[in-house]
């Protein structure tokens, strides 16, 4: 019976443990994501800054294999390169040896007020208004939870019956490989190194691990974390996957290396630690700093042979210009929300870039008659639409996520944004079509018609200049100018309309022209609506100019 009731409390001290980092983990990484945003934001092509970028961001998320996760997100989206990820990695590594010392406090006299936090972290999360300061409540929870689950686990271990058990097997099983194989296979069954490091710490204080042994599976559990990046970056682009591998090759040759000195050096290796620290936990968790500080010291001259070597492994698959992707945003960014809402603005103003060439190029075969470009024009159509639906779905994954006020206003408000710019890839399309059919019956416009239709896309064009300026800037003192140039759009058409009216009575026109005339400047007058609607987003959810003016005007009074 008690040796049950210590295997349920060895469980339950584990789904503590776990619920615990969760929790710490989430906590810090919304409590912070600003500084993420930013943090990301400030990458560049210095290794060693990008190394520091990478340690701070693991330890603000508390999960190098998160971490990883992001970056291979971010490459998927075409955010960083090969080579910055590379130390992006590199810095995660040292950043989540951070957690292995945390836990290793446990074998301290620290650890029961440790557990205090728990209660701490709640009564913060209960009494605070302030959701950043909830959220860090709940990171402090987990911190807490953490200790309890080491301390039901450590208490697990002092059955004697287990005790004896766990220490026969591993006084059999000694064989280093053995040892590394264990931690390779339970780091990635839990998918995290810093549960299997809580393990390996907590069992090492109880002395049921020697501490050679110890170390091996610790070498063992930086190989088992790169299955979750592995599992991440499937269905991935190449580079991403090559990011996944360049995970892995790090702390295969990490472990290779540290695998070679620990056998042949296994007494100085321990001695050392010991002059280091009384505490075997401690000692466990120093080994696992300097196992990742030490490689990444070694690998750094090495940066662009490890992405070379990646790049050999995982070939580039011929890949289709034409196919259809998403170009900025990927569901692995998720996990930093700011920086979610950074990329899905990106790809709304990648759509509407889209939108502006593929109307440039109808609005050419409809003045010139040339019509060479339908398919192109009908094929980024399509990837305009498939770009659309894309950003509805990840805008709808996006709101179940803790944001701002400010970014949950601006995740509703790009709803109305994408389909707008869609509608005006629909005017394209009918633009081509109707280029098509004037060609194939073989109507034409009068040079003045031309010239009034050339007019009018001009000023419809650079309103889309402008519109999309505004949108990607967030500039609210070129809105008046916005509407100025649809107020003016309009009164154009009306313009138009009439002087097409005299050329029919004048002889000048045909009524079949006059046909494909009218729809030609009725769409641009409808593209124009939708720019202001685009424009008068940033102020206004559905983009109403009466909304966006009311709401200028009230700042205005109260500045």
């Amino acid at each position: 019976m008690e040796i049950a009731q210590s295997i349920l409390m060895l469980l339950a001290g584990l789904g503590v443990l776990m619920t615990g980092m969760k929790m710490l983990s989430e906590g810090l990484e919304r409590s912070a994501g600003s500084s993420m945003r930013k943090l990301f934001g400030k990458l560049s092509n210095n290794r060693f800054a990008s190394i520091g970028v990478g340690a701070v961001a693991t330890v603000l998320v508390n999960s190098s294999a998160a971490t990883t996760v992001m970056v291979i997100g971010f490459v998927n989206a075409g955010l960083m390169s090969l080579l910055q990820a590379t130390a992006i990695i590199m810095g995660a590594n040292i950043g989540t040896t951070l957690t292995g010392v945390i836990i290793a406090l446990s074998g301290f006299s620290l650890s029961t007020y440790m557990a205090i936090l728990a209660f701490v972290g709640v009564l913060v999360s209960m009494i605070a208004k302030n959701d950043t300061v909830k959220k860090i409540g709940s990171a402090i929870t987990g911190l807490g939870l953490m200790f309890v689950g080491l301390s039901f686990m450590s208490d697990s271990f002092k059955t004697p019956q287990i005790a004896t058990a766990l220490e026969t097997v591993f006084r059999k099983v000694e064989f280093p490989l053995v040892l590394i194989l264990i931690g390779i296979v339970c780091t990635a069954l839990f998918q995290s190194s810093a549960a299997m490091t809580a393990i390996v710490v907590t069992m090492s204080g109880a002395g049921i691990i020697p501490l050679s042994s110890a170390l091996f599976i610790i070498l063992g559990t930086n190989i088992g974390t790169c299955v979750t990046a592995l599992i991440a970056a499937v269905g991935a682009s190449t580079n991403a996957k090559r990011t996944a591998m360049i995970h892995l090759l790090f702390n295969a040759i990490g472990t290779i290396l540290f695998t070679a000195v620990i056998w042949i050096f296994r007494s100085p290796v321990e001695k050392l630690l010991g002059l280091m620290s009384s505490n075997t936990q401690m000692q466990v968790a120093l080994f696992h700093v300097f196992f990742n500080v030490l490689t990444t010291a070694v690998l750094i001259p090495f940066m662009k042979p490890l992405t070379k070597l990646a790049t050999l492994l995982v070939r580039e698959k011929k890949d289709d210009d034409e196919q259809l992707k998403l170009y900025y945003i990927d569901d692995r960014i998720l996990h930093t929300p700011p920086i979610a809402v950074a990329q899905v603005l990106k790809e709304v103003l990648n759509m509407g870039e889209m939108a502006r060439g593929n109307l440039d190029c109808a609005m050419h075969a409809v003045l010139t008659g040339e019509t060479g470009d339908k398919d192109k024009i009908l094929k980024t159509e399509e990837k305009i639409n498939f770009i659309n639906k894309g950003v509805a779905r990840y805008l709808i994954k996006m709101s179940s996520l803790s944001l701002s006020k400010s970014d949950e206003k601006l995740v509703g408000t790009l709803h109305h944004v994408i389909s707008d710019i869609e509608r005006i890839g629909d005017h394209a399309e009918n633009f081509i079509e109707q280029a098509v059919e004037m060609r194939e019956n073989d109507i034409v416009f009068s040079e003045e018609a031309l010239s009034e239709l050339e007019s009018m896309y001009r000023r419809v064009r650079g309103m889309f200049d402008l519109s999309l300026e505004v949108f990607e800037n967030r500039d609210t003192s070129k809105l008046k100018q916005v509407s100025d140039d649809e107020s003016d759009i309009d009164m154009l058409k009306k313009l138009l309309g009439n002087n097409h009216i005299m050329r029919l009575n004048n002889g000048n026109c045909t009524v079949e022209s006059g046909t494909y005339f009218y729809a030609v400047t009725s769409a641009l007058e409808r593209v124009a609506d939708h720019l202001t609607n685009v424009a008068f987003s940033i102020k206004s959810p559905s983009g109403s100019q009466v909304e966006a003016m009311q709401k200028l005007a009230a700042e205005a009074k109260r500045k």
